[in-house]
């Protein structure tokens, strides 16, 4: 936790409600996010119980499994699913845009837009997680086939998941972490995974403070859990008799009926709250204006949806269960260099979140005495325009002479520590040398050189390009992690350990 953060707890504490610690939107918000509430069965590794899903608060459809622990209903419950979650990925592939590459050389194609799916809290990610890789590889034929859109959906379910892992990406997003990016509250971090406390200390209702809109959303009874875990409480006393009772009236179809409509009112009870506190945090996130950035980020997640999609119509098979060594590695490198990336421009376009950066020493904000802007640098090759400006800054200056800074201001500019001065007063007088955000000529473009008065912030986080890291070939595996992957025929099953044993009710 930084010290900007503790502080705004500290704050919402005191004041009894949620305090924001950003100016923008750091993550994208789509105009029809799908949101899918789900609810899993106590006790169950990942059995499926129902679930709300719909891309408007007018259009929940329930989906519920009557008996968890039958393979059978569980899988169609998948394939139901698959009816809602396919068709509103068809709908973002019909329009494709041409992007620019190698410098407008060439270009590539993608889709427009990108679906996005929304949860309740980070367990709902690992719900869907798991519910990807228990359908993905299921075959259409066989024993116990399945619907052949269930391995399609578990392979979608698969790529959101992967996403989620992405630091940045928008395409799959739990609620409690979108809202707690933007505000902090009054509660552990523990406490802000349940959306209904959450979402009181950040909106509480009229005459409430939010520890007492907090504390009424602790009453089960009041606000379910946001799922996929349910309340111990209602499994006993509500839900194990509506199941019960549904597995009894089996040789009876009138009573069959009576016990399936007990259960779908039980559940849509249960998820019912869920489903409107969901777009009530879409409501706040949408009333905060998207950071500069996001756009950028969004694009990346166009892109991944466009290869995972061009991969599936090309025949190409499901996810593996295990990533090999270079495999594993390349991703590791690529989420670490976009963690890297994600908080570099949040900084840029967030001053609260610059600010968590100006405590550390990583930047400073000061006021541009002098201005040099025809300053050329002749002592190379070729003269070169180099023009120098003095800022003086009341805070502490902890990079060293010769350090590179950036400014959000102009992120392609950077800046060369020349001088450091102690000052009076405490202040610091700082003269840099800037390069680049200028042309190629000896004449600075009008703006592109910080003007006397501006007042400007510099950091030694930049949003440059980070070139890829070099991995071998997967052939060219080390033997110290587990050598070349073993040949496999084209025809050969794509799961080498095969599906996990199930017993099927």
């Amino acid at each position: 936790m930084t010290t900007l953060r503790a502080l705004a707890k500290a704050q919402a504490l005191a004041a009894g409600v949620a305090q924001p610690v950003a100016t923008v939107r750091h993550l994208h918000l789509a105009e029809r996010p799908l949101v899918l509430v789900p609810l899993a069965m106590a006790g169950e590794a990942n059995a499926p119980l129902a679930a709300l899903v719909g891309a408007a608060p007018d259009e929940a459809r329930l989906l519920i499994v009557p008996q968890p622990r039958n393979r059978d209903q569980r899988y169609r419950f998948a394939a139901e699913l698959a009816a809602i979650v396919l068709p509103y990925l068809e709908e973002f592939r019909g329009v494709s845009e041409a992007v620019p590459v190698d410098r407008g050389r060439d270009v590539r194609h993608r889709y427009v837009d990108a679906p996005q799916l929304l949860v309740p809290n980070p367990a709902g990610v690992g719900f869907l997680r798991l519910l990807g890789r228990s359908t993905r590889f299921r075959r259409p034929d066989g024993d116990h086939p399945v619907h052949p859109t269930v391995p399609l959906l578990g392979r979608w379910l698969t790529f959101f998941a992967e996403r989620a892992e992405h630091p940045g990406s928008a395409a799959l997003v739990a609620m409690t972490d979108a809202l707690t990016l933007h505000w902090a509250t009054g509660q552990s971090a523990v406490e802000d995974l349940h959306l209904p406390a959450l979402l009181g200390w950040i909106d509480p209702p009229p005459g409430l403070t939010g520890v007492e809109a907090a504390a009424l959303a602790e009453d089960p009874a009041r606000c379910p859990p946001a799922g996929p875990a349910t309340d111990p409480d209602f499994d006993n006393r509500v839900l194990a008799p509506a199941i019960a009772a549904y597995a009894d009236s089996a040789d009876d179809p009138d009573a069959l009926a009576g016990a399936y409509a007990e259960l779908e009112r039980v559940l849509r009870d249960q998820l019912a709250p869920t489903w409107e506190l969901m777009w009530r945090g879409v409501g706040l996130l949408r009333a905060l204006p998207p950071g500069d950035r996001v756009a950028g980020r969004w694009d990346g997640d166009k892109d991944a949806f466009t290869g995972h999609a061009e991969h599936v119509d090309s025949g190409g098979g499901p996810q593996p269960r295990r990533d090999g060594a270079v495999v594993a590695a390349q991703r590791l490198h690529r989420l670490e260099r976009a963690l890297t990336s994600y908080a570099v421009q949040r900084a840029y376009d967030d001053p609260l979140v610059m600010a968590e950066h100006r405590l550390t020493g990583e930047a400073f904000v000061g006021e541009v005495t002098l201005a040099d802007a025809k300053r050329v640098d002749d002592s190379g090759r070729r003269p070169v325009l180099r023009p120098r400006i003095q800022v003086v800054t009341t805070e502490p200056v902890l990079v060293p002479v010769g350090a590179t800074l950036w400014s959000p201001a102009r992120p392609a500019q950077k800046a060369k520590v020349v001088f450091l001065t102690p000052a009076a007063d405490g202040k610091t007088e700082v003269v840099l040398e800037l390069s680049g955000g200028m042309g190629r000529g000896l004449t600075a473009p009008p703006g592109s050189v910080p003007e006397v008065g501006e007042r400007l912030c510099w950091t030694t986080l930049s949003d440059a390009f980070m070139p890829a890291g070099a991995f071998p070939a997967p052939e060219e595996t080390p033997w110290t992690h587990g050598g070349p992957p073993p040949a496999r025929a084209d025809d050969a099953p794509a799961v080498v350990d095969g599906d996990p044993v199930e017993e099927w009710a």
